[in-house]
């Protein structure tokens, strides 16, 4: 990264801090991956741990909480005026035989139902003065922290910030949302309820109290372990978005090592995990449906129950049914659902500001997120036997002889031909370089003939046997195939360069000390302290990974060298040195030429032109081919 970039990096990350104790901003400086958070699981530590911060973050937003309070008053006046107006319009109106007062009392209950529209009205219109400051705040902590990281240790790659930025600060925003609607309507509308309970007859709450209190201690109970199950849950569900992210990074990898089944059981580990912490959350939440149904209908069987002792009491059948008002249609379907939002949301929204405001850079189970390998995947050495000294390099010969006949080859049934009818041999021992402008078929070409792809039609020999897709290492004893994109994987250099000679036949030091001076690789040996110095590949500039690719191949006893633009980002003095070294090896080179000095070094030059190929030397191109005089004609022979 350019200082530059790590300055504006800083300052970003700088700028993206708030007060300390507010949790829109980041947490103060601390060693990331320590502290009480990382490990324990939440309850009462999780809310100790937010507690404090959500506070300071109300406090800081006392105004639109003030006029959510106003609007919600009028939500507490639509309860009352709902139940107290079906009471008084039975005991005042119908029973008494006056039906005009009874009607009139019901419009007084119709009119507040309109007053609680606008209410809710009003209480929309300010949520987002409280929702989205959390959410911009979350977001800033997590990219400081993430640039941070990234600045700092640039090695370190953190897949799961994307669950966080992403997934986790949008269930925050819209849990934070949600439980302040049904914690603020609940409130107001027991207010109301409760009030109206008292206003027609105050032996009502002694019947509906009890079981109420009952459910909500119910309920309360069950908050802690359902946090619990949602952070294992959280957890298991980064743990996959993790080892998927780490696995795609570095398939290459992964396959080149044949770890396809090892893989694939972790993952399946990780999936089980997160299936039994999903099915332990789901019992939680039946539990948090027995609370609710004690809370919920309880009340209003115990009020039927004792109706004949309240009408004996001098309750009337009017306050009775005003009663049921307040129960059915105000004070039960708020609790209902404060207790599913608060079950669901609530546990859901402490757990998430818990891991977004305190835990550091560490993986769920307690341990560093720490890429190991090129890209995040498991970086152990390629299993392979320990080589055994040879003195003695075995000589692969002049090369094979590779002949494509009537190739055709295009990417999907219906796209236009790359390559159409292609006949082309290259004799044994020679060193073939391919030229054309991009998108051509160059790539394409090297891919048929490393056997990666098949074609639609025609047929790829070498030395007269059909080309099969390479299986693993075993197969560098027929062919190597350098991209533009070389890799390398975590371990020492010296398993890095020998791991395409699985028998150990070229893996004596004088073997892989001529393959590394011979590409020029002498530098980057001394810089790692040798060849048995641990090899960081995110650490590693992309030509420092071609040179180790170039060396790799250069070492491997396979005859065929097929490099796909494998010098792209060397210097030319350094591609020339890399190509003399491959020219002069035993073997037959098909070169993608990424400058046109490759082809002064070819014994033979393909071009692609798109229409046809034409295959030659280099001062019989010049004549025969317009195209090529013109690649030639851009060069500058100033350079290697």
């Amino acid at each position: 990264m350019s200082t530059d970039t790590e300055t504006r990096a800083r300052d970003e990350a700088e700028g993206a801090r708030t007060t300390p104790g507010d949790p829109a901003g980041p947490p103060a400086e601390a060693p990331l991956g320590t502290g009480a958070a990382a490990n324990d699981l939440p309850g009462r530590g999780a809310w100790r741990r937010v507690a404090p911060q959500a506070r300071t973050f109300l406090r800081r937003r006392l105004r639109p909480l003030v006029r959510l309070g106003a609007w919600s008053l009028l939500e507490s006046g639509q309860t009352f005026l709902g139940g107290y107006g079906v009471a008084r319009a039975m005991d005042d109106g119908f029973l008494a035989g006056r039906t005009g007062v009874g009607l009139a009392w019901l419009a007084v209950g119709a009119l507040a139902v309109l007053v609680g529209g606008l209410a809710t009205r009003g209480v929309f219109r300010h949520l987002a003065d409280l929702v989205e400051p959390l959410r911009d705040g979350l977001v800033r902590r997590v990219v400081a922290r993430t640039l941070h990281v990234a600045v700092g240790a640039p090695a370190r790659v953190d897949t799961t910030a994307v669950s966080r930025l992403t997934s986790q600060t949008e269930i925050a925003r819209d849990g934070f949302a949600g439980l302040v609607l049904v914690t603020r309507s609940f409130v107001f509308t027991a207010l109301g309820a409760l009030v109206g309970l008292a206003a027609l007859a105050p032996l009502l709450l002694l019947v509906v109290l009890p079981p109420l209190a009952l459910g909500m201690a119910l309920f309360t109970w069950t908050l802690a372990p359902t946090a619990v199950r949602q952070r294992q849950f959280l957890d298991a569900d980064e743990a996959v978005s993790g080892r998927f992210g780490a696995a795609a990074a570095g398939l290459r990898d992964v396959t080149a090592c044949g770890a396809e089944e090892r893989i694939a059981r972790e993952a399946d580990v990780l999936i089980e995990d997160g299936r039994r912490a999903s099915t332990a959350l789901a019992r939680w939440a039946a539990a948090r449906n027995l609370a609710l149904g004690v809370a919920g209908q309880l009340p209003v069987m115990l009020l039927l129950v004792c109706t004949p002792w309240l009408l004996d009491a001098g309750v009337t059948a009017g306050e009775l049914l005003g009663a049921l008002t307040f129960l059915t249609q105000s004070l039960l379907p708020a609790l209902h659902t404060l207790i599913n939002a608060l079950g669901t949301a609530g546990t859901r929204l402490l757990v998430v500001l818990d891991r977004l405001t305190f835990t550091g850079d560490r993986h769920p189970s307690g341990g560093d997120r720490r890429p190991s390998g090129a890209s995040g995947a498991p970086a152990a050495p390629p299993a392979k036997p320990v080589p055994t000294p040879n003195t003695h390099s075995p000589d692969p010969g002049p090369g094979p002889h590779v002949a494509l006949r009537g190739v055709t080859f295009a990417y999907g049934p219906n796209a236009r031909p790359v390559l159409q009818d292609l006949e082309l041999d290259v004799e044994p021992g020679r060193f073939l370089a391919v030229v054309g402008p991009s998108g051509i078929g160059k790539s394409t070409l090297t891919g048929l003939v490393a056997g990666l792809l098949e074609p639609a039609r025609g047929t790829v020999h070498v030395d007269g046997v059909p080309v099969r897709p390479p299986r693993g290492p075993e197969a560098s004893g027929e062919r190597v195939l350098i991209p533009q994109q070389a890799y390398v994987f975590g371990g020492s250099l010296r398993d890095n360069l020998t791991y395409l000679c699985p028998d150990g036949s070229l893996s004596h030091d004088a073997a892989v000390r001529r393959s590394a001076e011979a590409v020029g690789l002498g530098a980057l040996v001394e810089q790692l302290g040798g060849y048995d110095g641990e090899v960081d590949p995110a650490a590693l500039s992309q030509g420092e990974r071609q040179l180790i690719a170039l060396a790799r191949a250069h070492l491997s006893p396979a005859p065929l060298v097929l490099l796909d633009e494998a010098t792209c980002h060397l210097d030319p003095v350094a591609e020339a040195r890399a190509e003399r070294a491959f020219a002069e090896r035993p073997g037959t080179v098909i070169v993608v030429a990424h400058r046109i000095s490759s082809a002064l070094r070819a014994d033979r030059v393909l071009v692609l032109d798109g229409d046809r190929a034409l295959c030659g030397t280099h001062d019989d191109l010049l004549a025969r081919s317009p195209l090529y005089a013109e690649l030639v004609g851009h060069w500058h022979p100033a350079r290697p």
